[in-house]
């Protein structure tokens, strides 16, 4: 592919928006050219508002899918998140028997090693479970158990795993933190029951972030501050569902505060995309209500966010600029990763960009240079 394309708007770049064109070719960025535009005046303006594609790092599933599935389940969500604006995420694991782990895992490795066409990018897997605690499970299954550095190596044969979700209080599992990191993988803190302590201990051990902050975890008090009190103290970098179910604004903009790199994720299922009704969640069935996915005693059970969404309530519920809000669905999420080819819209990056007209509604997706259908969207 040889042809160049060129994209026209208010780009967001990393030095602020640019109205001009952006250029692109062979799945890269090639050239952004035009003037400085102030933020003030983008949804003043009748031209399209150009950010970077999205990053979601924590899908479990869409469009009536689970990444628990096997076979192209997770092709399939990959198609549906990125018709929302989704250009690259991780496939997330619920916990799971040992030999179940391994069957979903192996079935992800080819989504990952190849970006499905008419798909989000598929980075690789967070694995949520199941080295968490199981007094603190939320909606995931009772399949919980320690660590284990050589489990995890052979999960990665299958497909590559870049996040781990670990409770540190659990017996093991706070020394396991190092030797995880330097076998190359990321560790972060969630599904805790965990004090302050615990988390700061967790952290200084080389821990990177949190999942899906304040669900699942121990909560803020002022005398005993929990794990929630640990991010909020010390964290570069957390995960947050900003569906405004999970986590209440206020608790958001406190957050937003406290924690720089802040990023939002969807912590999405099956269904995600699909109208009301009852879908799989691993091995568990969750109903969606009323925008609200739960087990059948009323816990919380995932979402059916989409990044596209998550990106308008950021703006018009909390209020943040929409050059904030895109490094909140983007950028942080890519440098977490340490990935510096995408989350942002430069020379060289990938050609992972979304156009939105000035109500923050889609209108074009491009992932890796190729235009992506939005009729079913």
């Amino acid at each position: 592919m040889n042809s160049r394309f060129q994209i026209e708007g208010d780009i967001l770049t990393p030095h602020g928006f640019v109205r001009g064109v952006l250029e692109h070719a062979d799945g890269q960025i090639t050239a952004i050219r035009g003037e400085a535009v102030e933020e003030a005046e983008v949804r003043c303006s009748d031209a399209a508002i150009v950010l970077p594609g999205f990053i979601d790092l924590h899908v479990h599933g869409g469009g009536g899918h689970d990444t628990m599935e096997g076979g192209d389940a997770v092709r399939d969500i990959a198609r549906l998140h990125v018709r929302h604006g989704t250009t690259a995420m991780l496939a997330t694991t619920m916990t799971a028997p040992a030999d179940e782990l391994r069957r979903a895992i192996a079935a992800m490795g080819p989504a990952c090693r190849e970006r499905t066409a008419g798909g989000a990018r598929v980075l690789g897997v967070h694995l949520e479970g199941p080295y968490i605690n199981p007094g603190n499970l939320g909606a995931q299954p009772d399949f919980a158990r320690p660590a284990s550095v050589a489990e995890v190596r052979e999960l990665d044969a299958l497909a590559p795993i870049r996040l781990i979700t670990l409770a540190p209080e659990l017996p093991g599992n706070l020394a396991l933190i190092e030797p995880l990191i330097e076998a190359g993988f990321r560790v972060q803190i969630g599904h805790s029951a965990g004090t302050y302590e615990d988390g700061v201990a967790a952290l200084e051990r080389g821990a990177a972030g949190f999942t899906h902050l304040f669900n699942a975890m121990t909560g803020l008090h002022h005398r005993a501050p929990g794990m929630a009190g640990a991010a909020l103290a010390h964290a570069r970098y957390a995960e947050i569902i900003p569906d405004l179910l999970h986590v209440h604004p206020g608790a958001i903009r406190a957050a937003l505060r406290a924690i720089p790199c802040l990023y939002c994720v969807t912590d999405s299922t099956a269904a995600a995309g699909m109208p009301d009704g009852d879908y799989h969640l691993g091995s568990l069935t969750v109903r969606k209500c009323l925008g609200a996915v739960r087990l059948a005693d009323g816990t919380l059970a995932g979402s059916a966010l989409t990044m596209d969404k998550a990106l308008r309530n950021l703006v018009d519920k909390l209020g943040l600029p929409i050059s904030d809000a895109a490094r909140r669905v983007a950028t942080h999420a890519a440098d977490y990763l340490g990935l510096p080819e995408r989350g942002r819209l430069a020379a060289g990056a990938k050609a992972d960009v979304v156009v939105l007209d000035r109500d923050l509604q889609l209108r074009r997706v491009i992932a890796e240079g190729e235009e992506i259908e939005l009729a079913d969207a």
